[in-house]
């Protein structure tokens, strides 16, 4: 059986940026899984890019297949301060697909197993792929994280925010949405819009709201106080976005304590407007428990509890639980219990990674979501797909080459640069 040199489970922003690397460094590549399938199946049409479109980009080696360059393509202008639509985005990464990496291979990976030599994939109709390296690229689906409070009820009257590719369903009920960011928020502009009776319930006493962006060309002294950087203005995000390997150097309980805070919850200023004058607001409220309501089985009744421990309650037909998700080793359930219980974890129970992204597995590297404990909360946008992508397949040469000398022969992608750099033109 072909053993590839690096096999790419998923293909966001962050696998097709890791392919297009990996093609160009000149590895034996495979990539699995649809393009941009989270973006496409798993957000409502009308949601917009919380991040500027030059901090957008999926990366390529030669910086040829940027977002700007596709939206002129389409004759849109990618302007500073003009948020994206996701329709636009998605049909962005598609392009992307088609001419940086190599042919993706649609279809999704149902198990990696270890194997000698390296590693074994199952595809969903059963076919086994081997390759020396894995890099997961899987996105955040594998970790929705929704509130205990609210798992014991079933889909038709609980779900996730990213378990809706449309709102229509939702058209002249009444709906709650659990959180205080920019899905809550955007979900429920969302569905007021469509004629939902809509309400937000968030733990946080007020909600927070992004400023409108500074314009891009502004006085010197302006730039030097507060520069401009893909997680947004000042020093601290242009740390987190632009030196996520300085950022891999802190105390691991720092590195975590960032990650779960920095930058959120907020909305986007551009959605303010739409969520006041529009949807009820229920701050500093947490649900302490959820009942299906009986004997109609239409609807949900919520209690909740303030912070000075006064009880509430409210009763509606669904709730959307827009509470994030929570990357922990438990929840990559495609890993082989021999290979996902054998990896380090860091103490919010993220995998540990080390400088090139690798697993404490050698040869199983992250990428994306995962790995924010370790390099920042950049890794929790599109802008940090072009450190990790450049960063881990480094790593992955190196390892290769560290195999190759423990074996004798030669280095694994020696010779195949100029035809992976072909396909990935194509």
């Amino acid at each position: 059986m072909l053993m590839y040199d690096l096999l790419v489970v998923g293909s966001g922003p962050y696998g097709l940026s890791i392919a297009s690397h990996a093609a160009g460094a000149g590895l034996r590549l495979r990539v699995l899984g649809r393009p941009m399938a989270s973006w496409r199946d798993h957000m409502p049409r009308g949601m917009y890019l919380k991040s500027e479109p030059w901090a957008s980009n999926l990366s390529d080696p030669d910086d040829r297949w940027r977002l700007d360059t596709y939206c002129a393509g389409q004759g849109v202008e990618a302007r500073h301060g003009q948020p994206i639509p996701l329709e636009m985005f998605a049909a962005y990464g598609q392009w992307f697909a088609r001419n940086a990496v190599p042919e993706v291979d649609e279809r999704t990976v149902t198990r990696v197993t270890p194997v000698p030599g390296g590693f074994e994939a199952v595809t969903e109709d059963g076919e086994t792929v081997r390759a020396r390296t894995v890099a997961l690229a899987v996105g955040v689906l594998p970790f929705v994280e929704i509130p205990a409070a609210l798992r014991g009820l079933g889909p038709d009257l609980v779900s996730h925010s990213s378990h809706h590719g449309d709102l229509d369903r939702f058209r002249g009920r009444d709906v709650t949405v659990i959180g205080g960011g920019q899905a809550a928020l955007e979900t429920a502009a969302l569905l007021a819009e469509q004629g939902t009776r809509v309400r937000v319930l968030a733990r946080a006493e007020q909600l927070r709201w992004n400023d409108v962006p500074p314009p891009w060309q502004r006085p010197w002294w302006r730039s030097a106080r507060a520069p401009h950087s893909g997680l947004g203005c000042g020093w601290r995000n242009w740390f987190y976005a632009e030196r996520p390997g300085l950022f891999h150097r802190l105390p691991e309980p720092t590195r975590a304590k960032i990650a779960a805070t920095a930058l959120g919850p907020a909305g986007a200023w551009w959605v303010r407007d739409r969520v006041e004058p529009a949807v009820q607001v229920l701050l500093g409220q947490e649900v302490a428990e959820a009942r299906e309501l009986t004997g109609t089985g239409s609807g949900v009744r919520l209690d909740t509890l303030t912070r000075s421990g006064e009880r509430c309650s409210l009763e509606t037909e669904h709730v959307i639980a827009a509470t994030g998700f929570r990357a922990t080793c438990d929840r990559l359930g495609l890993l082989d219990p021999r290979l996902g219980g054998s990896l380090g974890v860091w103490g919010d129970g993220s995998p540990a990674v080390g400088r090139h992204f690798e697993s404490s597995y050698p040869g199983l590297f992250l990428a994306g979501l995962v790995t924010a404990s370790g390099f920042g909360p950049a890794m929790r946008f599109v802008h940090g797909a072009t450190f990790t992508a450049e960063t881990l397949v480094r790593g992955v040469r190196r390892r290769l080459r560290a195999g190759a000398r423990a074996g004798g022969g030669p280095v694994p992608g020696q010779g195949l640069r100029e035809g992976a750099r072909s396909a990935s033109a194509g």
